[in-house]
């Protein structure tokens, strides 16, 4: 008979990238590598453990922003043509690497995988992975949850309780135009919690959410049981903690799994490693050398050492054993914990889903041998979802959670810094003009002025994706970051200036519009004051 429960949660965002304005553009590989590297694999992995009558269970936030990327047409076709480069070019890596046997075998495995995502996502899921992900939801093994709108940070939008709502209302509608039913649960971008929020994911209809560690253990009064157990806000809503001690095991860069020798090495790539001429058709057009996909070496050579050749095999292996020193860890915490708690605890472990399959290749396996363990006869320990608990538990400790944030110190230090504060006098001014142009602006008859309307608002959610300053603050892409939030909020304040001067371009606001075409049926409405009107 189990002891605890494991509550695996996996965060999969994208901030929305789509530029059909180009017909090359570098940053939407972000999204197909995705596809080919980690929502394909797990779907794949899903596939498996059904097919073995493994009773699992597991969470996964699948954010607005993603969603729509996922359901794009535009992107979609672009994602074949991408996929199908990379076999081309993992064809030519055969034959190229014919009478070296040891990369030749990486060279095969490589092509197989290329081949059977190809398949996967055109034949087998014909190009809707939402489709594919629903199916585990529909048959109870997957819980899928939401997240805000943009993956806006809501503790740093908290001056204007619209823009709050905004991404909270919109986020819910955008999970039920996809998946057909009202989400249960959320993930607060980067885990941002702030006080009486949960009133409004009440209203909404979530009824739980999650935060880390600290958001919970400095809650008032301090929680009993600490993160192995949820606790109730005054509205009940439920908010989980993050388990620390699970979360190192995999994120930490000094003794987590993915740095073992024998995984493969993601920064190693054939985009610089190649001959020029031999890869110039694979990489970017101007000539800018990038990964591929292809990687030949596992992680060693460190200090200026040679690396060595990566096997499949052998690092398959690995993460079998890895997930079982993982689920054999989380048993002794379970028994240790078991006998000072009035419930069986819980051990909340969230992690990005990119990690798996994108950053740590050999993720997905280890996710797959955990559940299968989780689920062998006599196991202590059963694998749960948010909901599967609170039917079990419905009685938890009412408490007021902690402000908070996941990331460096814990209190949104990544997302408010010196090189990005800057961003958040235009993000504060523009939407209390949003909330002006909602409620006093909307012309019921007027249909041009409820499309500006409209994309004034998506305007505005994409400027507030906190991708943004993250980029900025960890000095990656810092340049594509800068021009996405002051292109966005250059559209919101003409938009704004049209709609009250009664001059609204109906050719540019129809290319904006194509541009940047999320959340098509959006109700800008949630931003009107009726206090005001």
């Amino acid at each position: 008979m189990e002891k605890g429960y494991l509550l695996l949660v996996l965060h999969a965002h994208l901030p929305f990238v789509r530029h059909p304005e180009y017909d090359y553009f570098l940053e939407e590989n972000w999204f197909f590598e995705a596809i080919t590297e980690t929502y394909i694999p797990l779907l794949q992995m899903f596939e498996e453990l059904v097919r073995d009558d493994v009773d699992f269970r597991i969470s996964m936030s699948i954010t607005p922003p993603l969603m729509e990327m996922l359901s794009d047409k535009l992107l979609q076709d672009r994602y074949v043509e991408h996929i199908n480069k990379l076999v081309d070019l993992a064809e030519k890596e055969v034959l190229r690497t014919m009478f070296m046997p040891d990369f030749n075998k990486v060279a095969k495995f490589n092509l197989e995988l290329f081949e059977s995502s190809r398949t996967l996502f055109c034949d087998v899921f014909k190009c809707d992975l939402i489709n594919g992900f629903k199916k585990f939801q529909d048959i109870g093994k997957l819980e899928i949850i939401t997240c805000t709108a943009t993956h806006g940070f809501l503790p740093l939008m908290d001056l204007n309780k619209h823009a709050v709502e905004a991404q909270i209302k919109i986020a819910v509608d955008t999970y039920k135009n996809h998946l057909g039913k009202q989400p249960n649960g959320i993930w607060l971008a980067e885990c941002g919690y702030y006080k009486k929020h949960d009133e409004l994911l009440k209203k909404h209809g979530i009824s739980f959410f999650f935060t880390d560690a600290h958001g919970v253990l400095f809650s008032e009064p301090r929680p009993r049981y600490g993160v192995f157990a949820p606790v109730f806000c005054k509205t009940k809503v439920a908010a989980f903690g993050r388990e620390l001690e699970s979360s190192r095991s995999v994120w930490s860069a000094e003794v987590g799994y993915p740095g073992h020798p024998e995984y493969r090495e993601f920064y190693r790539d054939i985009g610089f490693d190649l001959d020029f001429d031999y890869i110039r058709d694979y990489i970017h057009p101007d000539g800018i050398r990038i990964n591929t996909g292809i990687k030949y070496y596992r992680i060693t050579g460190k200090n200026g050492e040679e690396k060595e050749i990566y096997d499949p095999v052998k690092a398959k292996e690995r993460a079998k054993i890895h997930a079982r020193h993982f689920y054999d860890a989380r048993v002794k915490q379970i028994e240790k914990l078991s006998g000072l708690m009035d419930r069986p605890p819980v051990i909340i472990s969230p992690y990005d889903a990119e990690l798996y399959g994108h950053w740590w290749f050999e993720g997905p396996v280890f996710l797959n041998q955990l559940l299968r363990c989780c689920a062998e006869e006599g196991s202590k320990i059963t694998s749960i979802t948010p909901v599967g608990y609170l039917e079990k538990h419905p009685e938890n400790q009412v408490v007021q959670p902690s402000i908070s944030s996941w990331g460096s110190n814990g209190y949104a230090a990544v997302w408010l810094s010196e090189c990005n504060d800057w961003i958040y006098r235009y993000l504060i001014e523009c939407s209390d003009r949003m909330v002006e142009l909602a409620t006093f602006h909307d012309s019921i008859g007027d249909v041009l002025v409820k499309r500006a309307l409209a994309q004034a608002a998506r305007e505005l959610l994409l400027a507030q994706s906190s991708d943004w300053p993250f980029i900025i603050t960890t000095n990656t892409m810092v340049p594509y970051a800068i021009k996405r939030v002051k292109q966005h909020i250059s559209r919101f304040l003409r938009l704004y200036n049209d709609i009250k001067n009664k001059t609204i371009d109906a050719v540019w606001l129809a290319n904006i519009e194509y541009i940047d075409n999320i959340f098509p049926d959006i109700d800008y409405s949630v931003y009107k004051d009726s206090e005001k009107q």
